[in-house]
């Protein structure tokens, strides 16, 4: 009974996609200040405290400012907050507090639609954010125009990467409480060493094959090659990562959603 069946899949999710949007239509005034300020205090705060210590960062055969080398980094970064929180949190509340989830299985849409409805549009909301940051960023130079723009549709892609393993990870957690775990376990380690606040390449190699298994370093570092041209890594290769780990953890995240809501 708890058997993904992707047939089972179809565009009726986008009823669903389209139900959660006019629900977010009534904050997305408040919601949207995040990523509007995010970069301005980040950039303020490094470009204040650290520019002063670190001064020039090699990367890519390039002598960046570290607010420029940190800048793209935060829209990637960006795009793993909103998505993977999105399929967490939210997610867990429409499942298990407002039972949204219950009603929406009343109707001919399938479990495995109501899935793909949320990791959509936690995807959708990635896309959104990255989008407002590029706002902030493009006009005061540290991401270029307009190869820049395509960090927009990157950031659906690589949402769509990390809403599926929320999704993934609320299939799987019993209480809301316990997603202080994964947070703690993943998503920081994730954070803090993936070429975020430096380059991986200056890390031991122990630590770079690590962070090569996070999927917030792909996105990092083709942040950073569409916002100032410069990447230590291969594009296929990130681009072909992404797309492997959506597909596992999307599939995976199908199961444990259905194991828990069709019992």
């Amino acid at each position: 009974m708890s058997r993904v069946h992707l047939t089972d899949i179809s565009l009726r999710f986008r009823h669903i996609w389209f139900r959660n949007l006019i629900t977010y239509h009534r904050i997305w005034k408040v919601n949207f200040l995040v990523p509007l300020l995010e970069p301005a205090f980040y950039i303020l705060a490094f470009g204040l405290g650290f520019s002063g210590l670190v001064g020039r960062v090699s990367y890519a055969g390039m002598q960046l400012e570290y607010t420029r080398f940190m800048a793209p980094a935060l829209v990637a970064t960006a795009c793993m907050w909103n998505s993977f929180f999105e399929t967490t949190y939210t997610s867990f509340v429409r499942m298990y507090y407002q039972k949204t989830f219950d009603g929406i299985l009343a109707t001919p849409v399938s479990v495995e639609e109501i899935i793909i409805a949320e990791i959509v549009w936690a995807a959708s909301k990635a896309m959104a954010a990255v989008a407002v940051m590029l706002a902030v960023l493009i006009p005061i130079g540290y991401a270029n125009f307009p190869g820049a723009l395509l960090c927009i549709p990157l950031a659906f892609m690589g949402g769509l990467a990390f809403a599926s393993i929320g999704m993934f990870f609320t299939g799987i957690v019993p209480t809301i409480d316990m997603f202080n775990l994964p947070i703690f376990l993943f998503i920081t380690p994730m954070f803090l060493f993936s070429g975020t606040f430096f380059p991986v390449s200056g890390i031991p190699d122990w630590a770079g094959i690590c962070s090569l298994a996070f999927p917030l370093y792909h996105m990092v570092e083709l942040t950073r090659f569409l916002c100032i041209g410069a990447i230590e890594s291969q594009p296929a290769f990130n681009l072909a990562y992404l797309l492997l780990f959506t597909m596992i953890f999307g599939y995976l995240a199908l199961g444990a959603m259905k194991r828990r809501l069709i019992k």
